[in-house]
């Protein structure tokens, strides 16, 4: 067959990811006649250069599927139906500066509650046009404390932040620790360098309440109650006291605190830890035997043990694990926590006014703040780079907010969320494939610039340009454009990374892309040692306080939200086609007569959530899990793991306590998957928009 004269070759162009994923992958994205026809790894960043996830690798059925935001809409019925009408920009945004202007002079600034999270956004497009606009109208400030709080409040505490171990270097480890992180789902590239050094006669350790591809592949997996992994820190602390492996001459130079954490750990002995964690004495005593004597060990901490009552404490305990066997000083030994304050951005820096003393609402507590009889009540919600309703705990709570008749709603996204079929209004945003960012890796060292590579799909526009818009017609700020965004925005990082990032290079932070601690990295504290026992903390009671399990006859199954290989949290929700499995151990699949494959509803006092039962070992035993990011369209009745989810707080941080989360589950009766007996939830059905 002839080729066709009239095809050309693709187009590619480079750009960089900015998803809520430690690596920042370097992208090269094939173009064809305006249209994105695949995206593949980039060669700017060597660690990412090689190959890039599937979710990102299928990116059109995002950016081209039937879920797309085409135009703004406007409700046209009751909410949460999902009948819109579609709108112009001018009608749509008039409404909006309205009703902005309209609540500011009637309830005050704090009426409006701006809600987003900035994980899957770079520095263009989260906390630059939006946050001037909402500080200018002096709006509720939101405490962004659904991930990173309780493992960044410790990381600062003890560390300073301190930059970790690159994934390059995990090569040179000869004892490996992935605690409380699933790198084959988020962070992929590290995979690689610890199957060569696995390779390589390395030992690998997971903690892991589910036995992720890592932990089917370790030498030693302690699948530990979700909690406690305070206490097998501190466990292993004592032991490493006892053995005489903590190099006290190092911490005497180095670190502060060393006697109160000493005596905080003493009171953890192995029998103690055990009964605590569910796991044995003798694999809690080859940890810290492997710990102990082997060199180089890293340790990766991840997000996973954050997500409970004890989350910021337990981050403390793990971290101190490296100060006291001196893991530093050589390539692969160590720590990594997270990477992003490498850099050492401020923000403040573009930005153009000053932060106001308005109240702060916990993001957590989102249900919370829409109770009408808040002071004062919540009059505008504006939800931008988040899918609130299905995200945030207590997830009932929060659509029973988002229903009232006097709360004018906001969504401005990609694809038509759950949160989005309660708006008032919506406009529609572009993706990173279409706009100017600039994003930068914490786990892998690489900040990039992110650029359009097609113009904006249907009408939709970037963050910067509607905010700064919104800005100029309340008459506190004038419109602007992405290029002089981006360019503020570069102006104010530090000296000599801007011409790099805008030359599309994958720019190291200034210690290097491979920095080793305690050699070309030290503590960022103000004193410049490690504290083992930040005073600051413990303002608020003593440091290393274990808080009981919350779980009760009537809930005994601890419920885990871990991410997955399908989302970058809730985004690519809306390309799940099947319903969610909810993983059980055999041994309470036994008890509770469910069978795999059976519906099944997992329930406490919040909520209750149906889906298709998955009898496996993955799990531990008193353990269940759904995956992160469901949409509502992923279970059999609409609810989701956050219907289940406690709006408490980490008591440090304000951290959300998912994992918390304590569930009773039951088999269906009388039903069978595919049978008359379960419907599945079809979202605002039907859609209407005409």
């Amino acid at each position: 067959m002839a080729a066709n004269p009239q095809r050309r070759s693709p187009t590619l162009v480079e750009t960089a990811c900015p998803l809520d994923c430690p690596d920042a992958c370097s992208l090269r994205v094939s173009v064809e006649q305006g249209r994105v026809v695949a995206v593949d790894a980039g060669p700017a960043s060597i660690t990412t250069g090689m190959f890039i996830c599937g979710k990102v690798r299928r990116f059109t059925e995002h950016l081209y599927g039937e879920q797309r935001l085409l135009t703004p809409e406007i409700r046209d019925g009751a909410k949460g139906l999902g009948k819109f009408r579609r709108a112009s920009w001018e009608e749509a945004m008039s409404l909006i500066a309205e009703r902005l202007g309209q609540a500011r002079d009637e309830f005050g600034g704090e009426s409006i509650l701006p809600y987003s999270y900035g994980g899957s956004n770079g520095f263009l497009t989260h906390q630059s046009t939006d946050a001037d606009l909402w500080r200018s109208l002096g709006a509720s400030r939101l405490a962004r404390t659904v991930c990173a709080a309780p493992t960044g409040l410790a990381a600062q505490a003890m560390y300073g932040k301190m930059a970790g171990v690159a994934y390059e270097d995990y090569a040179h480890a000869r004892l490996i620790v992935v605690w409380g992180a699933n790198p084959s789902a988020s962070g992929i590239h590290l995979v690689p360098y610890i199957k060569q050094a696995r390779e390589a006669g390395a030992t690998l350790v997971v903690i892991d309440p589910r036995a992720t591809p890592l932990a089917r592949m370790a030498h030693l997996h302690l699948p530990i109650r979700p909690g406690t992994d305070l206490v097998l820190a501190l466990g292993l602390a004592r032991a490493l006291f006892e053995r005489g492996a903590v190099d006290e001459a190092f911490l005497a130079r180095q670190a502060s605190g060393v006697e109160a954490f000493r005596e905080r750990a003493r009171p953890w002995t192995p029998d103690r830890v055990a009964a605590i964690t569910g796991l044995p004495e003798a694999a809690i005593s080859r940890l810290a035997d492997l710990y102990a004597t082997i060199r180089p060990s890293v340790l990766r901490c991840g997000w996973g043990l954050e997500r409970n009552r004890n989350g910021t404490e337990a981050v403390l305990a793990v971290l101190a694990l490296p100060a006291l066997v001196n893991a530093f000083g050589v390539k692969g030994g160590g720590f990594t926590m997270s990477n992003s304050a490498a850099w050492g951005v401020d923000g403040e820096r573009w930005r153009r006014t000053p932060e106001p003393p308005t109240r702060v609402i916990n993001m957590n507590r989102l249900g919370e703040a829409l109770d009408p009889a808040t002071t004062p009540p919540v009059k505008v919600l504006f939800v931008y780079n988040s899918n609130a309703l299905v995200t945030s705990p207590d997830m009932n709570r929060i659509q029973q907010g988002l229903q009232r008749d006097d709360l004018f709603t906001v969504v401005f996204d990609q694809v038509r969320t759950d949160t989005a079929r309660f708006a008032d209004v919506i406009l529609p945003a572009t993706t990173f494939l279409e706009h100017y960012d600039i994003t930068r890796g914490y786990g892998n060292y690489a900040m990039q610039l992110v650029k359009p590579v097609i113009e904006p799909v249907g009408e939709s526009r970037p963050n910067v340009v509607v905010f700064s818009e919104l800005a100029a017609r309340l008459g506190v700020g004038q419109d602007e454009d992405e290029t002089d965004t981006l360019l503020r925005v570069t102006a104010g990082l530090p000296r000599d990374l801007a011409p790099d990032v805008m030359e599309q290079l994958a720019v190291p932070p200034p210690s290097g892309a491979r920095p080793v601690q305690m050699i070309d990295v030290f503590p960022n504290t103000p004193d410049g040692k490690i504290h083992l026992y930040p005073e600051a903390l413990a303002a608020q009671g003593p440091l290393y306080s274990y808080e009981a399990d919350p779980a009760s006859p009537e809930y005994p199954l601890a419920l885990i939200s871990p991410a997955s290989e399908k989302t970058v949290s809730s985004t690519f929700g809306q390309l799940r086609t099947n319903v969610a499995r909810l993983q059980i151990h055999p041994a309470d699949a036994e008890t509770r007569g469910i069978a795999d494959g059976d519906p099944v509803r997992a329930f406490n006092a919040l909520g209750d959530v149906h889906c298709i039962a998955q009898v496996t070992h993955l799990v531990a035993r008193g353990v269940v899990s759904l995956p992160k990011g469901l949409w509502r369209q992923s279970t059999l009745n609409g609810e989701t793991a956050n219907a289940l989810s406690p709006a408490t707080l980490e008591r440090h941080s304000g951290g959300a306590c998912f994992n918390d989360a304590r569930v009773e589950v039951a088999r269906i009766v009388g039903a069978s998957f595919g049978t008359s007996d379960v419907s599945v939830y079809v979202p605002g059905a039907p859609r209407d928009v005409h």
